[in-house]
């Protein structure tokens, strides 16, 4: 149940707008070169690893997996991480609604996506450059 709280939470928070420049990516796709320190950073796939290193492998019986899971989410160290959870999911959430089609991005002012990239400077090259042509 608190779980489901989370991601509700998590949509919520998600509603509103992160200005500036976020880049999106995952594990696989490390940040490449120097960024700003307002710049702000989501991995895609930070729930996923954050809730296999608290729960763990589950077993495949259900009626198992589910005591498994219920004693997770009543310990101490899950009731401490749950707000590290949920901001995890904000920022999936936040890449869902802004519609984003893959990843990694680079995205300015919740506004102009650059994808392919985690690098803000070949980010804000490209943006410029289309800009210029739209121009």
């Amino acid at each position: 149940m608190k779980l489901l709280v989370c991601c509700l939470a998590a949509l919520f928070l998600s509603s509103c707008t992160i200005a500036g420049t976020v880049i999106y990516t995952d594990s696989t796709h490390p940040i490449v070169g120097e960024h700003a320190a307002d710049v702000t950073v989501v991995q895609l796939d930070a729930p996923d690893r954050l809730q296999a290193q608290l729960f763990g492998e589950l077993p495949a019986d259900s009626a198992q997996a589910e005591r498994q899971a219920r004693a997770v989410i009543a310990s101490p160290v899950f009731q401490q991480r749950q707000q590290q959870l949920v901001g995890k999911y904000a920022g999936v959430t936040r890449a869902w609604s802004l519609g984003l089609e893959k990843y990694p991005a680079v995205v300015f002012d919740d506004k102009w996506v650059v994808y392919g990239t985690t690098d803000v400077a070949v980010a804000t090259q490209q943006l410029n450059a289309w800009k210029e042509k739209a121009r």
